[in-house]
């Protein structure tokens, strides 16, 4: 005959088994657990992490282009450079995880959505920067390049945007901090990079691991911001002729 307190779950005193599978689990924080959960997944944390640069790389490629023309195009035309910033600056105000729910249902998950999310976050400090570094060329150099013969075409892009570069490279990595950021997001939507496991931490928060991979999800994709930071700063310099450097 079985004992009441076994037939309603109850725990018997003196009795190491049943305590043993009662004890709940312990998904504290330890340094230990936490250096050899990244053991056992480097190589996946390396993967993502590549996949995050590389989302991040390309988006800034295509705002960079798109940032630099929209500025060229509007910089000395006050109607049209107000509307621009305007317009932008709206946009940034709009909440990341929004536009990736809109974004979603017209591109499906994955890559596509991320990318234009991520282009759609880093023009304006592109274009505002664009725009900035260029009304800050010198009038004199101006018409110093006209008198040559140059054409507005060539001017800009020989004369004006070489000058404007340095402030242009800092709007860079401006976008760039913000793109590190919202990339981890895009996970939402299935996308690419470390945010695949700040969002499965917090999924299962209260797991054996759940701290693990939020925690490492987090502090790579700092690492990653502050090594792309960094990588800037020496592009900047590197792209920078050598009368313009400070």
């Amino acid at each position: 005959m079985s004992s009441p307190a076994l037939a309603w779950g109850y725990p018997i005193p003196g009795n190491p088994s049943q305590r043993r599978e009662r004890m709940p689990m312990d998904t504290s924080f330890k340094w230990s657990r936490f250096l050899n959960f990244l053991a056992q997944r480097w190589d996946e944390i390396l993967q993502l992490a590549g996949q995050h640069l590389a989302v991040v790389v390309i988006s800034l490629a295509i705002a960079l282009v798109i940032g630099i023309l929209i500025g060229s195009l509007v910089w000395n035309r006050p109607i049209g450079r107000a509307t621009a910033l305007t317009a932008a600056g709206i946009a940034i105000t709009i909440p990341s995880l929004a536009v990736l729910a809109l974004l979603s249902p017209l591109m499906g998950l994955g890559w596509g959505p991320s990318i234009v999310a991520l282009v759609f976050y880093a023009l304006l400090p592109i274009i505002r920067n664009t725009v900035v570094g260029l009304r800050e060329v010198p009038a004199q150099i101006v018409e110093s390049a006209r008198g040559m013969g140059m054409g507005r075409a060539r001017i800009l892009v020989t004369t004006q945007l070489p000058i404007a570069w340095p402030v242009i490279m800092t709007g860079v990595r401006v976008s760039a901090q913000m793109t590190v950021g919202i990339a981890a997001i895009a996970a939402y939507v299935a996308g690419p990079g470390l945010g695949q496991y700040i969002f499965t931490g917090l999924s299962s928060m209260g797991s054996f691991n759940a701290v693990n991979y939020a925690l490492t999800g987090t502090v790579a994709t700092i690492i990653l911001a502050l090594l792309i930071d960094a990588a800037f700063i020496f592009v900047a310099r590197a792209t920078t002729s050598k009368g313009l450097r400070a």
